[in-house]
């Protein structure tokens, strides 16, 4: 969390692997990512991490259906396997009847219901999160809340970017930066935003 301009999307930036004006040195898992090519760096990207942005980047000419099987894509799964995983995305996000239209036939809501089954359908092991729920009604939100808590317990980490105290009250730790620096770590700095 943090205010505006606080460096909260930047930073999100830099462990996606999208960004790669910064130094210093940036490990996930085992992986120097300050030591790899971008062709490596794109592979540990596709292979480990998923992605929720707060404009959605769904693909535009493609469909529901096709916007979730991208990121399948990118892994090893059959086209049978593929085709499993994308129907039980658009089942549990109620989003079935909305398969064959494309994003601009979509609510505000209903494409940020799609950008989150795109970014945990491959079941990524880090999964970053720009304002996830920000476009979302209040019960939406909370169901998607709930499904991320349910990913955490089932052992995937989060890295989630908000301004909504309901998400931050999720999370098991908070991190608030500002003026692009860790400022303070846990609920008590909450407490002076």
């Amino acid at each position: 969390m943090g205010p505006s301009g606080a460096g909260k999307s930047t930073l999100l930036h830099i462990l996606g692997m999208h960004d790669h004006g910064w130094r210093g040195e940036y490990f996930l898992g085992e992986a120097a990512v300050h030591h790899l090519k971008p062709k490596e760096r794109a592979t540990l990207r596709n292979e480990q991490m998923g992605f929720v942005f707060q404009q959605y980047h769904l693909l535009d000419d493609l469909t529901v259906y096709e916007n979730l099987d991208i990121p399948l894509s990118y892994r090893r799964y059959s086209k049978s396997e593929r085709a499993a995983l994308v129907a039980d995305m658009l089942d549990r996000f109620q989003i079935v009847g909305k398969k064959d239209l494309y994003p601009r036939q979509l609510s505000g809501g209903q494409q940020q219901l799609v950008g989150v089954a795109r970014a945990i359908i491959a079941e990524p092991k880090l999964l970053l999160a720009d304002e996830p729920t920000g476009n979302l009604d209040a019960r939406t939100g909370e169901g998607v809340i709930d499904l991320f808590r349910q990913l955490h317990r089932e052992g995937m980490t989060l890295l989630i970017v908000t301004h909504e105290a309901r998400v931050s009250h999720a999370a098991t730790r908070v991190l608030v930066l500002r003026d692009g620096t860790l400022h303070a770590d846990g609920s008590e700095a909450m407490e002076t935003e």
